[in-house]
């Protein structure tokens, strides 16, 4: 049976390889390869058999041509990054939009050329309605879609793939709405997340200044990216036809003071955190309701918050 993890270079793409072939599975990686994503799966001792060339998934033919012969193919390929990176400006919203409805459409239409069994979609939080988000500690579930306001041109994105494959009624289908996801890998440049950016800022501190955006209220679920991956291969198992949608998150309630606070102690330095309510935060709050996950996947997170910032913040301070 042939895997092909699209994406299967970046962040949480890399760690279900490494698992995928731990497993003894035959897993192909189709990536476009750029930044030195290949260090990526060098770092979890992946290697790759030859040298994978890129493959340009806004190309049909290129995307086409990568998923032959695959049975099953977890979609993990997109343009993700911080709220700046993906919603700082018109032209940013647009690009979100455009570039990652292209890719999946691409990857979905060849998966209906090549017959593929079994298809496991990274889908995203993003897709809530966003003016739900608007009150402390909200948690969201997989029902709360009564109306269509996702967040921008990326959430727009993620829900209108959800919806190509509500008709792609010859494949097996699994839906992970991902929350955030943080741990080693995940570059902590300047379009990171939230947990690598302030990873990093420990690191440098006190020769850069420890900044947080927003007060401090807001709240977030945080998954480390091993509870993530297996959240995924169970998503896969239980695979079918309608799709099985579940929310991918710890289900905790974290506000933003907490993860600081957290990534200080961790640190092990005398930090101080300087909160900018000036700069732009997002939604107030967004949790998962895991409830569905663990029933239907019989899974739950392993790795508390505290562990997976230990791991995450070695693997940063290298």
């Amino acid at each position: 049976m042939k895997t092909i993890v699209t994406g299967g270079a970046g962040f949480i793409g890399s760690h279900l390889v490494k698992r995928l072939m731990d497993e003894g599975r035959e897993v192909a990686v189709v990536d476009d390869f750029s930044r030195g994503r290949l260090e990526n799966l060098a770092d979890l001792g992946v290697r790759l058999p030859g040298k994978p060339g890129p493959v340009d998934l806004t190309d049909y033919s290129q995307t086409l041509k990568a998923l032959k012969g695959a049975d099953v193919v977890f979609h993990m390929a997109a343009r993700v990054g911080s709220l700046e990176y993906l919603h700082g400006s018109d032209w940013n919203e647009l690009t979100a939009l455009q570039l990652n409805v292209t890719i999946d459409t691409n990857v979905f239409r060849a998966c209906l050329e090549h017959k593929v069994k079994k298809i496991v979609y990274a889908s995203s939080v993003s897709v809530y309605p966003m003016d739900t988000q608007h009150a402390y500690g909200l948690v969201l579930s997989e029902s709360d879609m009564s109306r269509i306001n996702p967040e921008g041109g990326y959430g727009w994105a993620k829900l209108l793939g959800e919806i190509q494959l509500q008709w792609m009624r010859n494949a097996s289908i699994g839906i992970a709405r991902i929350f955030n996801v943080y741990g080693e890998g995940e570059a902590p440049d300047k379009n990171a997340h939230v947990v690598p950016a302030l990873a990093r800022k420990a690191v440098l501190y006190p020769s850069e200044e420890f900044r947080v955006f927003g007060d401090g209220k807001q709240t977030r679920d945080f998954l480390y990216v091993s509870d993530a991956v297996d959240a995924l291969l169970k998503l896969e198992a239980k695979a079918t036809w309608p799709p099985v949608i579940v929310n991918i998150g710890s289900g905790e309630v974290v506000t933003i003071k907490q993860l600081v606070d957290t990534v200080v102690k961790v640190s092990g330095k005398k930090i101080t955190p300087v909160y900018d309510p000036a700069k732009p935060v997002g939604p107030l709050s967004r949790t998962a309701d895991i409830t569905r996950t663990k029933s239907v996947l019989g899974w739950q997170p392993k790795v508390s918050l505290e562990d997976g910032l230990a791991r995450m913040m070695k693997w940063v301070g290298r």
